[in-house]
């Protein structure tokens, strides 16, 4: 049973529901809208967390599909994002190695394993070791790493909110979102 309501539009404040109206009808904005007075700042953060020009999608989405798999209740998360990895040219080999805890399988390639070894330490010990750390900055801009950190962060956020509040998975929109983040007339706008 759902912890937490979703805030219909008729409920919101005019800026809120204009959002509403024009986003995928999951239940995750509905709850997320709730924050009125944040609501909208979080979501241009999270279309920025999105951003494919930021930090690679592929290693993005198996970045966030981990923070999922390390946060009991996380399962909507999970299924949104396992068809935005597919969507962004990810593979169902990297999934399945996901789901079975296989974080050094060869479907991840080297920089997927690497990502994913760091988001692990990231959400388990809040810092990587130096030796992961020393790998990241050796392959990847401190811009990079800084964005990377704040996707985890965003998921790590919404996974907890999800688990709190015992979502459901709803209808799965994961690549229509991303899809809706490239259109003038975005949500977020």
């Amino acid at each position: 049973m759902v912890r937490l309501p979703t805030l219909s539009p008729a409920e919101a404040s005019p800026a809120v529901r204009n959002a509403l109206e024009r986003l995928p009808a999951l239940a995750v904005f509905g709850v997320m809208a709730n924050a009125q007075g944040t609501f909208l700042n979080w979501l241009r953060f999270g279309r920025d967390c999105l951003d494919g020009d930021l930090f690679d999608p592929v290693l993005r989405e198996l970045a966030i599909l981990r923070v999922a798999r390390l946060t009991p209740g996380a399962e909507y998360e999970w299924a949104q994002h396992v068809p935005i990895l597919l969507a962004v040219g990810g593979s169902s080999a990297q999934v399945a190695a996901l789901q079975a805890e296989e974080t050094e399988s060869e479907a991840l390639g080297e920089d997927g394993r690497l990502v994913v070894r760091f988001t692990t330490q990231v959400v388990l010990d809040a810092a990587p070791d130096e030796a992961t750390f020393d790998s990241m900055s050796a392959r990847f801009t401190p811009s990079e790493i800084v964005q990377l950190l704040l996707v985890i962060g965003q998921y790590m956020m919404l996974a907890r909110v999800m688990a709190t509040a015992q979502l459901e998975v709803d209808a799965v929109l994961g690549a229509e979102v991303i899809a809706g983040l490239r259109r003038p007339d975005s949500a977020t706008d």
